[in-house]
C-alpha cells in the first residue's frame, strides 16, 4: 500500500484540520447522545422469562436492584455459525470487548446481560471457554429476540423489518434466526420500559477492537484479512 510521505509540517497541517473534523464529530456524538435519552419510553406489557444462573427470571428481575438494563442480543442458536459448540464468531468478538467494560457499570445504576436462543448450559459451557464474566441468559422459544428486532404487527407476524426496515435485511426471517443488536430498558414504579435499540454499524462503538484498529495506519483494512476475526482462542 502505497501512502504519502510528508514533512512534519505538512503532517501537523493536516492533523490540526483533522482535529476540527475530530471535535464536530465529538460534540455531535454528545448531542445524539442525549436525542437518545430523550426517545420515548415504551412500556413493556408482554411478560417474558429467561433461564439465568439463579433459575428462571422475569424481565424485571434481570434489573437485580438497578434502574436501567442493557441487553446485547448474542448470536447463539440452531442457525448461527458455530452451533452447537460456538457462537457468532462477530458477536463474540464484540464481547472480548463487553466483558471488561460491563464490570463497572452496576456502581452507574446499569446492569448488563447478553441474551441467545441456545439452552443455558451451551451459554455457561461456552462462557467458561472464552473467560467471559458477563451475565448471560437463554430466552428460550421465547418472543424476545424477534419482538425487540421489529416493531410493527406485520413484523412479528412475518419477520421481516430488521434494522428498521433496511433494505439489506429483506429477505431475513427474524422468527427463524437471531441477528445481533443492543437494547435498553428502564424499571420505573414496577414497570419495564423498552427505551432504545440499535443494530448492525450501530453497535461498532461497542467494540474496542475496532475503534483502535480505526486510528491505525492502515484502519480496518478489511480486503487483506478475509478470515478475521476469529475466535480469542483460535488465532
Amino acid at each position: 500500500m502505497e501512502h504519502k510521505i510528508g514533512t512534519r509540517d505538512e503532517w501537523l497541517s493536516a492533523r490540526n484540520e483533522l482535529l476540527e473534523r475530530e471535535k464536530e464529530l465529538t460534540h455531535r456524538s454528545d448531542e445524539l447522545a442525549q436525542q437518545r435519552q430523550e426517545l420515548p419510553w415504551v412500556p413493556v406489557e408482554k411478560e417474558y422469562s429467561f433461564e439465568t444462573d439463579e433459575g428462571t427470571k422475569t424481565l424485571a428481575e434481570l434489573f437485580d436492584g438497578r434502574s436501567q438494563l442493557l441487553v446485547y442480543h448474542f448470536m447463539f442458536g440452531p442457525s448461527v455459525e458455530g452451533w452447537p459448540e460456538a457462537g457468532c464468531p462477530g458477536c463474540s468478538y464484540t464481547a472480548d470487548s463487553l466483558d471488561g467494560a460491563v464490570v463497572h457499570l452496576p456502581a452507574h445504576d446499569v446492569i448488563f446481560v447478553a441474551v441467545s436462543r441456545a439452552p443455558l448450559e451451551r451459554l455457561q459451557a461456552y462462557k467458561r471457554r472464552m473467560g467471559w464474566s458477563f451475565p448471560w441468559v437463554s430466552y428460550g422459544d421465547s418472543d424476545f429476540n424477534l419482538d425487540f428486532a421489529v416493531f410493527t404487527e406485520e413484523g412479528r407476524r412475518t419477520g421481516r423489518g430488521f434494522n428498521f426496515g433496511a433494505p439489506k435485511y429483506a429477505d431475513v426471517d427474524l422468527r427463524a434466526t437471531e441477528l445481533h443488536g443492543l437494547s435498553a430498558f428502564a424499571l420505573a414504579d414496577d414497570v419495564v420500559y423498552h427505551t432504545y435499540s440499535t443494530y448492525d454499524r450501530g453497535t461498532d462503538g461497542l467494540n474496542a477492537t475496532w475503534q483502535l484498529l480505526d486510528r491505525a495506519p492502515k484502519g480496518r483494512d478489511d480486503e487483506q484479512h478475509p478470515d478475521w476475526p476469529r475466535l480469542h482462542d483460535e488465532y
